[in-house]
């Protein structure tokens, strides 16, 4: 993450990351590559994995994802969101740390995801049906989120008893318990009917005048008999499209941690007594998040890339919605490139596959209660996944079992699935570029590494683009500041007078700078006092390579 910081800081559009839960069953270690010799001690290899066993588990998974949520705060956009998956271990203490680092004013919400689809019956007291999920803003003010598609439930609710032109519509009450000084005041209905006045305690929540308004626009709906107590027409083409998020994300609608299971066994051709990974979150889980969260050229972020849950989602979502979002994954389990990225691989391209493949399309937990009163809703909606979903499949399939009706679309894949197309390039982390290997002359980093690197060390900000290098040595600007770089990835070139800032560059910066920006310039060496910098509104910065000139090789 540090290495992406001079090219991507503030430019991640939402951030999801499931990091380990802690749960003393995971086997994960605390990797980080420490200099203090008593953080050395405190995590020595005998400490390694952290498991139940270890009294400082929490403290350890505290004081490894402490730095990292502070680099993911610094790659996170001011209208980014990030969303982070937990269960019970943690939740509590990782709520206190993103308060600090993201700020308390900043949370949005704590969600419930049901990843489980029956009780677990060996559970010790109660079966753990549902993860977290937190989540918190940059800044909750330049916050923007999307809505999730109207359910046919929802739909059809709206009726048109009236045959109103305007098309369908539903009811809304109007009288309310706040105080209304206009509120107070007898109706006398279209068929005779005298009310005098709002419901005992409560108030009509407009105006008379404004009532007699509505109804000469057919906006108030009296009952068929015209004498019933008035209600307000809202019309399904005039409310907001789509529905406002809710706390609680059903494994209906978002996957369950078994269908994440089977999405990365039927991906990666394991056979069913392999379990590959502890916990892969469903596709459809990360898709609301993208839902919510993403825009059509966003760039997601999950530094805890797993099986490569999140780059599957994002490659959906840009092949069925014709979007071009794109994604980062950082994996540093020995799996990054045989799982991680080798399932984005499969997904792009296709994998081998022979057989039924099998999609689920619904899912809905039955009981007494909810398929008395919805089973007519329930069967709608199954029949128009039969009706839009059969032309993709071979088989539309209807099962019961354990209590949940499951529809699932299959089709006969005789050697290969399709992939979804799009690409993706796997990269390794490099050596890192430290100002200090200069000192060295040896293994220098590139002009464009640099360039970036001393942009964001200045300013904290990402350079977009780097040019060639320039006479004045310009290679970016803020708001306040101007940034010059005056370098050559040659020991020669650094040891020579042509490395320093020359009265020939500063007269160059000068004619550049036509906006009054302070200039902060690199460079090994100078040939002018800092008093007569300033004076023109210059910044010198010394790169330690200078150093060579006094000691030499």
């Amino acid at each position: 993450m540090k290495a992406l910081l001079p090219t991507h800081a503030g430019k991640i559009d939402c951030i999801f990351i499931d990091p380990p839960y802690n749960t003393g069953n995971e086997g994960w270690c605390y990797n980080d590559n420490v200099r203090s010799p008593l953080m050395k001690e405190w995590l020595k290899k005998s400490a390694n994995p952290v498991d139940k066993e270890d009294l400082e588990r929490h403290d350890k998974w505290l004081c490894m994802m402490w730095p990292r949520l502070n680099l993911l705060r610094e790659l996170l956009s001011d209208k980014g969101a990030i969303i982070v998956t937990l269960d019970d271990n943690e939740i509590h203490h990782m709520r206190s740390l993103m308060d600090e680092i993201f700020g308390e004013q900043n949370f949005i919400a704590t969600c419930l995801w049901q990843k489980n689809y029956s009780p677990k019956n060996t559970a010790e007291f109660f079966s753990s049906d549902h993860d977290y999920i937190l989540i918190y803003a940059k800044n909750k003010m330049e916050l923007e989120i999307g809505s999730l598609d109207r359910t046919e439930e929802q739909e059809n609710r709206y009726k048109n008893p009236d045959s109103d032109p305007r098309g369908p519509w539903k009811t809304s009450d109007l009288s309310a318990r706040n105080p209304y000084s206009e509120g107070l005041y007898a109706i006398k209905c279209p068929g005779g009917r005298l009310i005098d006045g709002p419901p005992t305690g409560r108030y009509w929540t407009i105006k008379e005048s404004k009532l007699w308004d509505f109804d000469q626009e057919n906006r108030i709906w009296w009952g068929k008999d015209k004498n019933s107590v008035p209600q307000l027409k809202r019309f399904l083409h005039e409310i907001q499209e789509g529905r406002v998020p809710q706390t609680i994300w059903f494994y209906a609608d978002v996957g369950h941690t078994d269908q994440a299971k089977k999405e990365l066994k039927q991906i990666m051709s394991f056979d069913n007594t392999r379990d590959v990974f502890i916990t892969p979150k469903p596709v459809k889980l990360v898709e609301r998040v993208l839902q919510i969260f993403s825009k059509p050229d966003s760039i997601v972020l999950d530094s805890f890339a797993g099986s490569g849950t999140t780059a599957h989602a994002i490659l959906k979502a840009n092949e069925q919605d014709s979007v071009n979002c794109r994604f980062i994954l950082v994996e540093c389990e020995d799996y990054a490139d045989t799982l991680t990225a080798e399932r984005v691989r499969r997904v792009i391209n296709g994998y081998s596959f022979s057989g039924t493949l099998r999609e689920e399309l619904y899912s809905q937990k039955l009981t007494w209660s909810n398929f008395s009163k919805k089973s007519p809703q329930i069967m709608r909606e199954v029949e128009h996944i039969e009706t839009t979903k059969s032309a993709a499949f071979d088989k539309i399939k209807k099962e019961i079992k354990d209590g949940v009706l499951t529809v699932t679309g299959e089709r006969k894949i005789e050697e290969t699935a399709p992939g979804l197309g799009g690409s993706f390039t796997y990269c390794t982390l490099g050596e890192p570029i430290e100002i200090e290997t200069l000192l060295t002359g040896k293994g220098l980093p590139s002009f464009e590494s640099l360039a970036r690197y001393v942009f964001y060390t200045a300013t904290g900000q990402a350079l977009d683009q780097v040019a060639a290098p320039a006479a004045d040595g310009f290679i970016g600007e803020t708001e306040l500041f101007r940034i010059h770089l005056f370098y050559q990835p040659d020991a020669n070139w650094l040891r020579s007078n042509d490395a320093a800032l020359n009265a020939a560059r500063v007269d160059a910066i000068e004619a550049s700078k036509s906006s009054g920006k302070r200039a902060i310039v690199f460079a090994v060496a100078k040939f002018m006092s800092q008093k007569e910098l300033t004076k023109k509104r210059i910044e010198f910065c010394q790169l330690p390579y200078a150093v060579h000139r006094i000691l030499g090789d």
